[in-house]
């Protein structure tokens, strides 16, 4: 149990206001490491955004790639090609920009799939976000899923330890954060237990810096806290929008840290009281991020044979 409030934690720097598009539900802010790119999506929009940092930390968005129904999540291979969190399946999107729709892996049509990320092996780890006992899936290079969790209330935001031995999931309507042991080179994931819960606020993205801390954003809250491995909160970021959606570390040296915000459930009144509502945000914390994983699997492996 976290053991005091986030608002007596120490503020780790003042973040700017780095887009101007007021996104509906901007999510998942993913660092290309290869191409030196930010990528992130607005969800129900079906959107991936493609963008770099400019001089002034300001993030120019290079382009906006339509996908044909909702874009939960986004990751990239080591080639560039990206692998995207569709409504009801997974989609790759190759170099030369054409979309390949994998095969379908949610049935119902009442849950989608929310955020995911790639494990340190490149396996994509995907959760889902519906009526209630969701799902947390991993899926491997050759596109077959396995389930981790089946009872979440929301499937939710996603890190790994750095030598991958730990991985870190968000429910976030049970307001928890849970951790398990984790075996990169075989997939095999050890039994969920509880690491933390969140009092306040929802728990929704989150990530990892290079001394094992967790940042989590919180929706609701307008703010990003840094949770030490005692579960305790030993910082916080505070963003003039209240809902917070996920942070990540970013850049060539992974110092500046990204945070995505939303529109999604604010009346005109609460968007003309945070005006900034929907945009990205970053800041220089004084900590850095860890190497970010990469999608192993090719995009023919999505629909070469039906799972069950």
């Amino acid at each position: 149990m976290i053991e005091r409030e986030y608002a007596s934690a120490p503020m780790l720097g003042l973040p700017i206001a780095a887009t101007h598009i007021p996104h509906f539900l901007a999510e998942g802010p993913t660092w290309d490491p290869v191409r030196k790119r930010l990528l992130w999506v607005d969800i129900m929009a079906g959107l991936v955004y493609q963008g770099r940092f400019t001089d002034e930390g300001a993030i120019e968005v290079e382009q906006a790639v339509q996908f044909p129904d909702t874009a939960g999540a986004v990751a990239v291979s080591r080639s560039g090609e990206w692998l995207v969190a569709g409504e009801h399946r997974l989609y790759s999107r190759s170099v030369d920009g054409e979309i390949v729709p994998g095969l379908k892996l949610i049935a119902d049509p009442d849950r989608r799939f929310n955020d995911g990320k790639p494990d340190p092996a490149g396996r994509f780890v995907v959760g889902t976000k519906g009526p209630g006992g969701e799902m947390l899936l991993q899926i491997n290079a050759e596109g077959t899923p396995a389930v981790l969790d089946d009872d979440l209330g929301l499937s939710n935001g996603l890190a790994w330890a750095e030598d991958g031995s730990a991985l870190y999931s968000v429910d976030t309507l049970g307001r928890c954060i849970h951790v398990r042991d984790y075996d990169p080179a075989t997939g095999e994931a050890g039994e969920r237990r509880k690491f933390c819960e969140v009092p306040q606020g929802y728990p929704d993205g989150m990530t990892i810096d290079s001394e094992g801390h967790l940042w989590v954003a919180l929706w609701g809250e307008g703010c990003v806290i840094r949770i030490a491995p005692d579960c305790t909160i030993v910082g916080r970021v505070d963003v003039p929008a209240p809902h917070t959606s996920c942070p990540t570390f970013a850049g060539p040296d992974l110092d500046t840290l990204v945070i995505t915000t939303a529109t999604e459930g604010m009346a005109p009144e609460d968007i003309a009281a945070y005006p900034l509502s929907g945009r990205l945000f970053t800041v220089k914390t004084g900590h850095r991020g860890i190497d970010p994983n990469l999608w192993a699997g090719t995009p023919t492996a999505l629909s070469l044979e039906e799972t069950a």
